[in-house]
């Protein structure tokens, strides 16, 4: 089970998330509380070890510009939180995660992605794309077109019921921000608890 870490703000954060086993770590570069500039999120990706891939999440960025960041940060994934068009994907030279919305007009466009090497299906949209800590009904998702090997869940998951969402759902992966936070700042006890319940295997 893939397990992200999104909204790292701070080498802290990074450290824990490594150190308890996760295996993508994200940073916003997009209007939100978690957004992080650029030279900062570089200054701790170059501290995190290559077994742990960068994840930059971005929405309605241009292709030029996350080109740029994705180049100062040294990123390996490219997250696409927004409207952005198929033909974008196209054009990055790296892994892709297209997040989708959970409501059932989005998921018929997924079709239209081909080219993304994986899909985050999350929460529908609150203030901001994404990060949100609201669940959503992963019965919804009984249906989806799309082979699970690719599917990440995220959307208001935590530590108390992310065992319930890999069961129901059989992602390849999951995505947390707000559900390991406490008073909006990463918390190592809860990273570390979500990622050794995401991992249990069961069986």
């Amino acid at each position: 089970m893939l397990v992200k870490i999104c909204g790292i703000t701070t080498r802290e954060a990074a450290d824990a998330a490594v150190q308890s086993g996760a295996d993508l770590i994200g940073f916003v570069f997009a209007d939100s509380k978690r957004n992080i500039s650029p030279i900062e999120a570089e200054q701790i990706a170059s501290a995190l070890p290559s077994s742990v891939k960068k994840v930059g999440v971005f929405v309605n960025e241009t292709v030029n510009n996350v080109l740029e960041i994705a180049d100062t940060v040294g990123l390996d994934v490219i997250q696409l939180h927004g409207d952005e068009p198929p033909e974008m994907i196209e054009q990055l030279p790296y892994e892709v995660i297209k997040a989708i919305p959970a409501k059932p007009e989005h998921f018929n466009t997924i079709q239209d992605y081909v080219l993304a090497d994986y899909f985050l299906v999350d929460s529908p949209y609150g203030q901001y794309r994404g990060g949100n800590g609201t669940t959503f009904d992963w019965d919804t998702l009984k249906n989806l077109p799309i082979d699970r090997s690719k599917l990440l869940l995220a959307g208001g998951l935590h530590p108390g019921n992310i065992q319930d969402a890999i069961q129901q759902v059989v992602p390849a992966g999951v995505d947390v921000s707000s559900g390991v936070e406490t008073e909006g700042r990463k918390d190592r006890k809860k990273i570390d608890a979500f990622i050794k319940q995401a991992k249990v295997q069961k069986g």
